[in-house]
């Protein structure tokens, strides 16, 4: 059967206006390097699954239309897509034509994808375009010699993926047909904007940008397309007022110093972002390239078990967020969701977020940017079997590709590379583990790495666990023995390997440690809670489904006494305790144990939540 018989309903209930000045999620989405001059690919496209995987051989690459639409960029499980088609997909193609306009004659053509799960191959007219391998990371192509301005062209996307084969990271999405326990819909295909855009043969690539606080400086190391005796300004600006400016050579060795007098500080409680311009200017003085971005200043660092932000001690009370929608998954369904759910999470007291098991889009860090809001940023990596080399290769070419892309938001404070891996071997998963934490480093030198967040730790910058225990006061005792013990007797079996099944499963602790903590990090609750609350005009027919962690408090009252209790506690072992996350801000389909429902409704006031979450262990 057809997807189309798939399409009508889902698209009324979703409302779309698909006209040309109102496509869905119409904004730049890659705000820290933004172009003016672009064009959004979003909209309805052809689609077709092809389950055999003999695409191919029927010539789809060179296809003109396919029999069945969809809405990019949502996924074809989703109900904004106009699909809705929840079974295993695992070789996909779309078809969309564009034209590209007469004025971008001489510019070269950037084809760009935010993120494609997880296999892509890109065809124009027919033509292999490029292959990318990631199902996160955003990718460029370029068309340049496969397009003619003021013609239009046909272009294919093929997207493959299987996350039972578990050679992929594939976070939460489930490997049944089914959702089940923690595991989710899962995302197939396109599921970020894709967008064209001329830049400049001698344009810029890329710009990393860093903050020095200590010495008040801005620091920009750019990257150019080729180098071709141009020259690139930068500017830095606080509203219309330019504060610091230089010019140099253009030179991919380039390190542009710009200092900032009377520096404002980016923080949760002030989070002021300084405007930057890039200019690229040929040897005529004619403006060949010019991006926008920003920048925030402000420093993360260590000091013996306590993280510092700004040069003080600052405690992180975060809350985990699996950022998914109920009509969209993994996509939002629009802007201005990516910032009600940091608003959601502000009102209810919280500082941060732990982005849990998925790449978050670049829109979501810049709200985070520009609301104040510390995040910790994490990659999918349920699903793949971090014993396993192609699996490890997978993930690690992918993760590099996601530190470089997001390293200059100041919102993120601490990466995440893996969730509670469990079960190494001797061997692959401990030199694994360690490349992860090296590469990233060397990336990205300015943050901290919780290497595998509550699970083996082999190196590692922050202590982290995680606990489901739903008594405050036996969660205190659990903490102090944990804490003893850690000091006491190795922490990592080397177990029989096994592949990471999503629950809380822990080996006993007797032989053979990778690291053992010795309090000289800091040491991090970053789960815990997880309190099943269903609000009673929903339990009907849903209830008895739905699941916590826990047995579930039998009144509101119960519910805020229970996580209140809780966090007192853990702010009460401040002497060893720097920070906790609690799970979750929502309710995740049959996971309901969020402190607002799926669709981001309240179950509580915020007032009730923020005088729980708001709380600072006496040290601050």
């Amino acid at each position: 059967m057809g997807l189309k018989n798939f399409l009508i309903l889902p698209l009324l209930l979703a409302g779309l206006c698909l006209s040309a000045g109102n496509l869905p999620r119409p904004e730049y989405p890659r705000p820290q390097f933004e172009r003016r001059e672009w064009i959004n690919l979003n909209g309805e496209w052809d689609f077709e699954t092809d389950e055999a995987d003999n695409g191919k051989e029927k010539n789809f690459a060179s296809a003109s239309s396919f029999k069945d639409k969809i809405i990019v960029p949502f996924c074809p499980e989703s109900r904004l897509s106009g699909v809705g088609h929840k079974d295993f997909m695992n070789h996909v193609w779309y078809h969309r034509q564009f034209t590209v306009p007469e004025s971008w004659t001489g510019k070269d053509i950037l084809l760009n994808f935010g993120a494609v799960f997880y296999i892509s191959e890109i065809y124009i007219d027919g033509k292999f375009a490029m292959r990318h391998f990631g199902g996160s990371s955003s990718f460029s192509v370029d068309i340049t010699s496969l397009v003619t301005p003021g013609q239009t062209h046909h272009l294919v996307v093929k997207a493959s993926s299987d996350v039972r084969t578990c050679k992929y990271p594939g976070g939460k999405q489930s490997t049944r047909i089914g959702s089940y326990d923690c595991n989710y819909t899962r995302t197939t295909g396109i599921w970020q904007t894709v967008w064209l855009e001329p830049v400049a043969r001698t344009g810029l690539k890329s710009v990393h940008v860093t903050t020095d606080i200590d010495a008040g400086n801005i620091v920009v190391a750019p990257q150019f397309r080729s180098i071709a005796g141009q020259q690139l300004k930068v500017s830095v600006k606080d509203g219309g007022r330019t504060v610091s400016e230089k010019t140099v050579p253009a030179s991919d060795n380039s390190v542009i110093v710009l200092p900032v007098k009377k520096m404002k500080l980016w923080s949760p409680e002030s989070p002021f972002l300084y405007d930057i311009e890039y200019e690229v200017t040929e040897k005529d003085g004619e403006v060949t390239d010019k991006v926008c971005g920003y920048a925030g200043m402000r420093k993360i660092h260590i000091e013996g078990n306590r993280i510092h932000l700004n040069n003080q001690p600052y405690y992180q009370r975060l809350v985990l967020d699996q950022g998914f929608y109920p009509e969209g998954l993994w996509t939002a369904p629009s802007d201005e969701a990516l910032r009600h759910d940091i608003e959601l999470s502000k009102a209810a007291g919280f500082n941060g977020g732990r982005l849990h098991q998925k790449v978050f889009e670049e829109r979501y860090h810049y709200w985070a940017d520009r609301l104040g809001y510390l995040t910790w940023g994490e990659a999918p990596s349920w699903g793949m079997d971090a014993n396993d080399l192609e699996a490890g290769y997978n993930f690690t070419e992918e993760w590099y590709s996601i530190v470089l892309r997001d390293r200059n938001h100041p919102s993120i404070v601490t990466w995440v590379p893996l969730n509670e891996e469990f079960w190494p071997d001797r061997w692959q998963y401990p030199r694994f583990v360690s490349g992860l934490y090296h590469i990233t480093k060397a990336i990205d030198p300015t943050r901290p790495v919780n290497t595998v967040s509550g699970g083996v730790h082999v190196e590692t910058d922050i202590w982290s666990v995680h606990t489901y225990e739903q008594n405050p006061q036996a969660l205190g005792s659990l903490l102090v023995n944990d804490e003893k013990r850690m000091f006491e007797m190795p922490v990592v079996p080397l177990a029989p390997a096994k592949r990471n099944t999503g629950f809380n499963e822990r080996p006993d602790y007797n032989q053979y440690a990778f690291a053992v903590y010795d309090g000289k990090i800091p040491y991090i609750v970053d789960e815990f809670g997880g309190v099943k609350w269903v609000m009673p005009e929903r339990r009907e027919g849903n209830d008895a489904a739905a699941w916590g962690y826990g047995n579930a408090p039998a009144t509101r009252q119960e519910f805020l006494d229970r996580i209140s209790g809780m966090v007192d506690t853990i702010l009460s072992l401040d002497e060893y305790i720097w920070g906790y996350c609690y799970t979750q801000l929502t309710d995740v389909e049959q996971e309901q144990n969020g402190l607002y429902n799926y669709d981001r409704t309240p179950k509580f006031t915020a007032s009730e939540l923020s005088e729980i979450f708001s709380r600072n262990p006496q040290k601050q």
